[in-house]
């Protein structure tokens, strides 16, 4: 089912949904934000059209590497990052309102996706590095140089979500790392 045609433009849609809200959910931080940061800024959607271009490369036949290995990495990092963020607030302030209860359910979902999709995934080692270094230098970007995606109630613990953030970048890296070595040893790519 995950590889229909039909519902793979489904999920594509879906995806180009999310996107646009994200972007639009992102712009009075970017109006504040130096536009030498913009594409770091925005990590959810970003994330999400990633994904949408992997699915438009498998619509049409092709593996776009360096983009699903930024897919996968991405979407469970953020996924699982904005879960945890709002579940935080959730306990800081003991209400999250029902947009924070959606932010949960659809990011969760995009990490679920992302491990759901990983038998079409065809990135190789160059890609995967490459994708280290997008992730790791949008963790010094956010929390070197401020550009995280603010939670007002969550500021004070900054040193600790940026810690948390970094030890989750890098347990997605090796996610990715897995699903290659487990690939090669099967002779899939």
């Amino acid at each position: 089912m995950l590889s229909h045609k039909s519902f793979l433009w489904i999920l594509l849609f879906i995806n180009i949904l999310g996107t646009v809200y994200g972007y639009d959910w992102y712009m009075w931080q970017l109006e504040d934000t130096e536009p030498i940061y913009w594409i770091f800024v925005p990590d959810s959607p970003t994330a999400s059209l990633f994904f949408s271009l992997a699915i438009i490369g498998w619509l049409v036949g092709k593996n776009f590497k360096l983009i699903e290995v930024l897919a996968l990495i991405t979407l469970v990092k953020y996924g699982l990052w904005a879960v945890v963020m709002n579940l935080l607030t959730l306990a800081e302030i003991g209400e999250i309102g029902w947009q924070g209860w959606m932010l949960i359910g659809s990011h969760f979902a995009m990490a679920v996706q992302a491990i759901l999709y990983i038998p079409f995934y065809k990135f190789r080692f160059g890609h995967l590095v490459i994708g280290a270094i997008w992730t790791l230098h949008n963790d010094v970007i956010d929390y070197v140089f401020g550009q995280m995606p603010i939670y007002y109630d969550l500021m004070k613990h900054m040193d600790k979500i940026g810690y948390f953030t970094f030890w989750l970048s890098i347990a997605c890296i090796t996610i990715a790392y897995t699903v290659l070595r487990k690939k090669e040893k099967a002779g899939l790519l």
